[in-house]
């Protein structure tokens, strides 16, 4: 009898819950994401103006992890398309997802997913070089989930041609580099002073 309460038991012992801590964190970076969506953004012709938000997500992901990344950057696509006037330029509700935009928000919760997951294993398996390998994690994430996700959208709701929407696409890359460096080079700059946001969750994970 014992042993089947400690085989019951054992599982949902050793299983990891969000605290309070966690779910302030989700809630702090789900705003840091709304509010680099509010600062004044650059115009392009494409109707994609260039923005903070890659760097808030990036930044989102190394620091927090893959789960709750994923739940910070979630809530604030959700807020946006619930009607909250937090995307770029004070837009919201779901006729973004009609707009040349589209791609590019869908991807925020994906990017900051993966590069999440790529900052643990490089928290997990490197001591060195650390800002070098999260901006390598990051500009892998932003070309992949971000800027793949953004050509789509642009094909599929303006009628640009693929050649056309890549070409318009290349212009966020020069700030993307810049801003990726600046959330590498944060996020090691908070693991080294609050080792416990995703260190040891990755060393009991």
């Amino acid at each position: 009898m014992s042993q089947t309460k400690t085989a019951v038991i054992a599982p949902s012992a050793s299983r990891q819950r969000w605290n309070a801590t966690d779910l302030g964190l989700i809630a702090v970076f789900a705003a840091i994401v709304a509010g680099a969506a509010l600062v004044p953004g650059i115009p392009l012709a494409v109707g994609v103006p260039i923005t903070l938000q890659t760097l808030a997500v990036m930044l989102t992901g190394m620091v927090l992890g893959p789960a709750r990344a994923f739940a910070a950057v979630g809530l604030y696509t959700l807020l946006g398309l619930a009607g909250l006037p937090i995307f770029s330029g004070g837009r919201s509700g779901l006729g973004i997802l009609a707009g040349p935009s589209a791609g590019y928000i869908l991807g925020f919760t994906l990017a900051a997913t993966v590069v999440g997951f790529l900052s643990v294993q490089v928290l997990r398996r490197t001591r060195k070089l650390r800002a070098l390998w999260f901006f390598a994690a990051a500009m892998a994430t932003s070309i992949v989930c971000i800027h793949s996700l953004g050509v789509a959208g642009i094909v599929l709701n303006t009628g640009a041609t693929f050649q056309q929407a890549f070409l318009a696409d290349l212009a966020f890359y020069p700030g993307d580099i810049l801003k990726n460096i600046l959330a590498a080079l944060i996020a090691v700059s908070l693991h080294r002073a609050f080792p416990d946001i995703l260190v040891r969750r990755a060393a009991r994970s």
